[in-house]
């Protein structure tokens, strides 16, 4: 099958589906028995994600399990921050840790290591080799923002305090860590299109934390930038912006950054979206994940509202952020059956 041909390519091109295509954030992970099994083996999180074998192993699970529509690449938004020159480890029961925080330390004294990023081509290269023809194959980072805050503080936090107060402080050198964060995506990306993704996803998990005013700085000028120096190297590669918690700044955001599609998180009425976001723009997503969790009615009203929402436009159907660990299997088969019937 060619490229073109491919359901879920198709429609982040633009183009309606007679069966919506779906795929899952997280759908490669610790909901599944046999991510759980290979982990064990294989130790820790970053062990795992930098085995090449390994790392292609887990992407493919999900697709032989279920058979969806894309395959998402296993691997981690902090790997570019790894690969700036900070050091990377993650704590069991607490999540990342990025060393020296740059809220003690000057960008300029990182000495990048590039080449902790070339396990993730090698595993773009394994697994572009062994998916079904029809499934397509989606690559990502994390956005400039969302990064930031990793590498000002060292680590995730819900208020995004320590980064905010960095950027008001110094917006000058907080502008230039986002510089060199979006760079180095730019040319993150395009070599896991080099290397066999067919489209790409820029994570903003953290978006919803800024005000409007810091929000078209730091989260729609930065994927602007790189929207448009992907689209130079890459003009046939579609990307899909997913700024999560954006709400009422996602018009704008569709509008200004130049991604091809926009993801919703749980958070946005599909009603609204449809009415306010650019007529004809691809949407992906919306489901709550505690939705499909929870399974039987509330999985299926769900489904069926977003669906039916977004029948006037292209869709992708996806979760509104991703799949959590203790999402019953036998729910997500429910949600593909519901989803292609």
């Amino acid at each position: 099958m060619a490229v073109s041909e491919k359901p879920l390519l198709a429609v982040l091109r633009g183009k309606k589906a007679e069966k919506t295509p779906v795929w899952l954030m997280r759908q490669a992970g610790r909901y599944l028995p046999e991510y759980r099994e290979l982990r064990a083996r294989k130790g820790g999180f970053l062990e795992l994600a930098t085995d090449p074998d390994a790392a292609a192993e887990v992407t493919l699970q999900p697709i032989r399990r279920f058979g969806f529509d894309g395959a998402i690449l296993f691997s981690d938004i902090l790997m570019v921050p790894f690969a700036l020159g900070q050091d990377l480890r993650f704590e069991a029961g607490e999540g990342p840790r990025l060393s020296p925080p740059l809220a003690d330390t000057a960008l300029e004294t990182l000495g990048r290591v590039p080449d902790r990023l070339e396990p993730v081509f090698a595993t773009v290269e394994k697994v572009a080799a062994s998916l079904p023809v029809e499934t397509a194959f989606l690559g990502f980072a994390g956005s400039p923002w969302t990064v930031s805050t990793y590498m000002v503080a060292g680590q995730g936090s819900r208020e995004q305090g320590e980064t905010r107060r960095y950027a008001y402080r110094d917006p000058g050198a907080f502008a230039a860590i986002i510089e060199a964060i979006s760079t180095m995506t730019v040319d993150y990306l395009s070599r896991q299109i080099e290397a066999g993704v067919e489209a790409v996803q820029l994570f903003d998990s953290w978006s919803g934390s800024l005000s409007p005013a810091q929000f078209e700085r730091w989260v729609i000028a930065p994927t602007a930038g790189i929207v448009e120096r992907l689209k130079r190297r890459h003009p046939q590669t579609p990307i899909i912006g997913f700024p999560k918690g954006a709400g009422g700044k996602l018009p704008a955001y569709a509008r200004e950054t130049g991604v091809d599609a926009v993801g919703l998180d749980e958070t946005v009425d599909p009603a609204w979206a449809d009415a306010a976001l650019p007529s004809g723009l691809p949407v992906q997503g919306n489901l709550d994940p505690l939705a499909l969790i929870a399974g039987g009615e509330a999985l299926e009203k769900g489904a069926v509202h977003i669906l039916s929402t977004f029948s006037g436009r292209p869709h992708v159907f996806n979760l509104g952020h991703g799949i959590l660990p203790d999402t019953p299997t036998a729910h997500v088969n429910a949600l593909l059956q519901l989803v292609r019937r």
